[in-house]
């Protein structure tokens, strides 16, 4: 009876010294027992509403009762959470870990502990169980209801469509209507219940563990989420609040921030009485004091907000507990307070290495029964969004399982937890797994290189082989490189249409946006010998594998055209922001392509029919050729090329029309994170242009490849020639195009600029170069115009946007390698009029490229007027030199948050982008690159193989933008999963590697390997050729022989 029965809590679990809370010993001495003696009684309400009676020893301190919680819970991610209570001032505070609870809550029969999210992380997917996921949805439905999440009306009906799909499942309205009346998600909910319901209806075929994976992908990048405010007074006596965040302090005025200090800014936090003091760091460039004062209430809210935001601090920032301070011998000074628990980078160290099993548990809210992913058939892809785990939601197990956490909290007599007889009150019912259920949990670990390096874009990543976890590290190493995304263990039977919204984390070392598992080896499999038996019925020629390219990606050009014409149209009608003159500038136009390219299309895929033999074999010798038809249609598409001319029109009219109204900026905004919108939304409204190259090239291959007495050759150069002239007539509208809408596109991922988009100004090449200051080589983003070379950073943002901190005029400049100077390998210095810069490339061809492309834009610059005035918003001149700088290159990458305003202000999450993926991959892109990308696209099935994988897996595949989009089928509306191709090398495979079959090509990047297969010669060709552009950058020469007028 002395001594309690310990069990495993979430903390040994994690892998916590085996103590109770009580950090101060000497090294090598073991902590003492849990505290037995008399036990109370109290109540924890769960975040689902329901309440718990837990009773625990007195004088047992406060990390046993939350261990208890999350022990019941079988909560491994314990750590972001915690339990509150109002003390006997009625002041809500948190439980602290270490002091005996007894001394805590005076009178527990009379105190309900609140369990819920404490710490919010700056991205869901460093989260990798779904029932922490589905507890943060539960946390944002309950700020949701109590208004302290407040957004716009746009906001708050996407997040709760993502509530009711999760609760009652797919769209019924009339079922949607009866719901929305029984349950109140907000105040005022009766106004929006419209918009609900239309957006629900978009969330057709999502899983209760994808609708919380959305739900939080919208709430995140709310500026109040995760926040708490504290009301405060500044020393002129203005009301204000203040709250605590993972990326530092920050300051409100009612529900607006006016002002942050990041954590790499405080130097120190301390209060007196009731004035609450930060201390910053210096800063020559900063108009703040050194010493920042605010008045609170009193001084017990004055100590509770100090209390969390040291733990904040501790959580997000450090790598390790921080150790106990020595007790003083005779007096004591200050608090003794401090952070107890797994920091951040812990947790997430422990979880990346699989330590722990899956568990099933029961969603309280959700009507679901999984009767989707019960059916028996192929398991389909597994989404990196969690699915609902394959049984039903509601279950009960059998005993015997081996499941971590499935034990009851009893400790012995000395710690029990007991139900209320309420009813229907019951919190998650998590239980042992059945013998039968292990595989589900199985995971099986991934090369430790893997989860540190692979990157990958836009992540609509699909996984169903059971996978462990890969987590993202935190923001705590400063490296550029980000690690592998968490992928879902749990097997299971997913949904056909199943997308994942962009997740990447603002953090400096999160879940990457540039890794892409791809999609499971098990999911559409097909068999070797079912696949050489399909491949033989087709024909040989290559002219047919022409034609049949004409089709693939005539299917993909017309999903695009639908991106504007079905879903951008339709989110526009339902919303009173677009002008009625941009309407008829851009659908009417758009229309008429979509009609007649779904025409084209049925005369290809009929015309391929008779070339197989699939439909009137007796004709088949007098259709073996496409040229007649593509004659006929290209004849057919000139009266359009009056629309064609109205495209550029409607991009300027669009991007102007999006900077002057705020409420078309945010439903553009909000598009461009829907599912279908896979690229950037003014790319599609270039489609039109780029598909006339791409017949161009078609036709220039077809007569290549035809004798001139071959039947289909005079059709082929017929139409040859009438598509060169429409090619030639929209040639300098389409340079001029690409050039505005890179520029649009650039301007949202930069912060500190006033007007990047100007006539005259050309974009030549982005990328990452290593900048040296006093401070040592640090890495910054580079874009070089024809008029100016600016250098940013990548912080810790809710935009992921990257800061400018500096520009250099290109009038003037010289530039020369200084390796010898500085001994840095790669290394350029960059003098300017006004100030001078030394940069280090990654490697000597990546510092080759630059230098031909500065020194064109210097020459470009030197030939025109003159100097160009400043045009960035704010941008201290450097003019140090590197031995110099120690103070002046003070920018920190997370300095960023400090300069952010409003929410209203801010771009949305932007993890996906070309700049993103130069960034990590430490490379470069220019100009000419992006335009032979856009010549260079292709679309079509392959077959999928993983490195250690033995089946192949058929993907529909789009190539575009420099990446791989994976889809299950062409029908699909939206891809799957992603793959960035910058800084991927592409070889086929060797003898060694024992693939053994024809038409093969192998993507390698780090420790990363994919096989592709293609159906014939002529199609594994083509796509070595495209993806090779990708994965080399172009010659200038290259592109100047195809566009001559070339705006540089």
């Amino acid at each position: 009876m002395g001594e309690i029965e310990q069990k495993p809590t979430p903390g040994s679990r994690l892998g916590a010294p085996e103590n109770s809370g009580i950090s101060t010993l000497e090294h090598g001495q073991k902590p003492p027992p849990t505290p037995s003696g008399k036990l109370m009684s109290i109540k924890i309400q769960m975040l689902d509403d329901t309440q718990e009676a837990f009773e625990v020893p007195q004088r047992a301190p406060g990390k046993v009762l939350l261990d208890a919680v999350c022990s019941h819970l079988n909560l491994v991610e314990g750590d972001y959470f915690g339990l509150e209570f109002p003390d006997h001032k009625k002041i809500t505070v948190w439980l602290d870990l270490l002091k005996p609870i007894v001394k805590q809550i005076r009178r527990p029969k009379h105190v309900v502990v609140k369990f819920v999210v404490k710490f919010f992380p700056p991205d869901h997917t460093q989260l990798q169980e779904e029932l922490t996921r589905y507890l943060f949805a539960l946390q944002v439905k309950q700020d949701l209801a109590q208004g302290r999440l407040t957004c716009n009306d746009t906001s708050a009906a996407l997040l709760i469509s993502h509530i009711v799909q999760s609760e009652i499942g797919d769209f019924d309205e009339a079922l949607d209507r009866e719901h929305l009346a029984k349950n109140k998600y907000i105040p005022q909910q009766d106004a929006l219940e419209d918009k609900i319901v239309e957006f629900h209806h978009n969330h057709i075929g999502q899983t209760p563990a994808e609708s919380d994976f959305q739900l939080l992908e919208v709430a995140r990048r709310l500026e109040m989420y995760g926040i708490r405010l504290h009301p405060a007074k500044d020393r002129e006596g203005t009301k204000i609040n203040l709250a605590v965040a993972n990326t530092g302090i920050l300051v409100f005025q009612g529900f607006t921030k006016i002002n942050a200090f990041n954590w790499a800014k405080v130097r120190k936090l301390s209060f007196k009485r009731k004035r609450f003091l930060v201390k910053l760091r210096p800063d020559a460039n900063s108009s703040y004091q050194d010493t920042l004062e605010f008045l609170m209430a009193s001084r017990d809210f004055c100590k509770s907000f100090w209390k969390i935001c040291v733990e904040h601090h501790a959580f997000f920032r450090l790598f390790e507990e921080p150790k106990p301070k020595p007790k003083p011998v005779l007096f004591s000074r200050g608090s003794s307070f401090r952070f107890s628990g797994r920091t951040q980078k812990q947790v997430l160290d422990y979880v990346k290495e699989g330590g722990h099993k899956k568990v099933q548990f029961e969603r309280k809210h959700s009507k679901i029964h999984s009767i989707r992913s019960l059916a028996t058939q192929p398991t389909e892809p597994n989404s990196e969004v969690p699915k609902q785990s394959p049984q039903s939601t509601s279950l009960t197990f059998g005993e015997g399982a081996d499941s971590p956490g499935g034990q009851s909290c009893q400790q012995g007599k000395e710690l029990k937890v007991s139900t209320p007889e309420s009813g229907p009150h019951q919190s998650p019912a998590l239980k042992k797994s059945p013998a039968g259920g292990k595989p589900a949990d199985r995971a099986t670990k991934a090369p430790p290189e893997e989860e540190e390096e692979e990157e990958g874009v836009k992540e609509r990543v699909q996984q169903s082989k059971p996978q462990p976890p890969q987590p993202s590290t935190g923001s705590l190493t400063g490296s550029p490189h980000l690690s592998e995304l968490s992928i879902n263990s749990q097997g299971g039977t997913a949904p056909t249409n199943v997308t994942l919204s962009p997740n990447l984390s603002p953090d400096t070392k999160q879940a990457s946006p540039l890794i892409s598992p791809l999609l499971n080896d098990q999911a559409c499999p097909r068999t070797d010998d079912e696949e050489e038996g399909r491949r033989k019925r087709f024909p040989t020629d290559k002219a047919y594998f022409i034609a049949k390219e004409v089709s693939t990606t005539e299917r993909t050009y017309l999903k695009d055209l639908e991106v504007i014409t079905s879903w951008f149209h339709s989110t526009v009608s339902t919303e009173d922001s677009m002008p009625e003159t941009l309407k008829s500038l851009i659908f009417p136009n758009f229309e008429p392509l979509h009609k007649f390219h779904t025409n084209f299309l049925k005369e290809i895929e009929q015309r391929l029919a008779l070339w197989e033999g699939r439909s009137n074999a007796h004709l088949r010798g007098d259709h073996q050729r496409i040229g007649d038809v593509m004659l006929r249609n290209i004849q057919g598409m000139k009266p359009l090329a009056a629309h064609l001319w109205k495209h550029g029109e409607a991009l300027e009219a669009l991007e102007n029309a999006i900077r002057s109204s705020r409420r078309l900026e945010l439903l553009c905004r909000d598009f461009e994170l829907q599912k279908v919108c896979y690229l950037p939304l003014n790319t599609f409204l270039l489609r039109p242009l780029h598909r006339l190259m791409h017949y161009q090239q078609v036709l220039e291959r077809l007569c290549k490849h035809h004798e001139p007495s071959h039947a289909d050759f005079r059709d082929c150069r017929a139409a040859l020639a009438e598509m060169t002239e429409m090619v030639a007539q929209l040639h300098g509208t389409m340079i001029k195009m690409e050039n505005f809408q890179k520029l649009h596109e650039l301007k949202k991922d930069l912060i500190g600029i006033d007007n990047l988009v100007v006539p005259g100004r050309e974009f030549i090449r982005l990328g990452s170069l290593s900048k040296l200051s006093g401070k040592g080589l640090q890495q910054r983003m580079f874009f070089l115009f024809n008029d100016v070379l600016l250098y940013t950073s990548r912080g810790l943002t809710a935009s992921n946007q990257f800061k400018v901190h500096g520009q250099l005029p290109l009038y003037g400049m010289t530039i020369e390698e200084s390796e010898d100077e500085w001994g840095v390998p790669h290394c350029l210095t960059l003098r300017g009029q006004r100030q001078s810069i030394v940069v280090a490339a990654s490697s000597r061809s990546e510092m080759e490229k630059w230098i031909e492309d500065i020194q064109m834009a210097i020459d470009l610059a030197e030939k025109s007027s003159g100097p160009t005035p400043e045009f960035l918003a704010s941008s201290p001149p450097d003019n140090k030199s590197p031995d110099e700088a120690t103070t002046a290159d003070q920018e920190s990458e997370d300095d960023l948050s400090a300069s952010r305003t409003s929410l209203e202000r801010q771009a949305p999450h932007r993890g996906n982008t070309m700049v993103h993926v130069c960034w990590h991959r430490n490379t470069s892109v220019s100009m000419v690159d992006f335009s032979v990308a856009v010549e260079n696209q292709l679309s079509g099935n392959l077959l999928r193989k993983f490195k250690n994988s033995n089946g192949w897996q058929k993907l529909w595949v789009v190539f575009t933008n420099f990446c791989l989009f994976f889809y299950k089928s062409h029908q699909d509306n939206h891809p799957l999963a992603s793959l960035p191709l910058l800084g991927y090398s592409l070889t086929v495979p060797s003898e060694a590697e024992n693939i053994h079959k024809d038409y093969v090509f192998k993507l390698h990047f780090k420790s990363h390997v994919y096989y592709f297969r293609a159906e014939s010669e002529y199609t594994f060709e083509r796509w070595m050729e495209v993806i090779r552009s990708a994965t080399s950058s172009a010659s200038r020469a290259h592109v100047s022989s195809h566009k001559e007028s070339h705006m540089y």
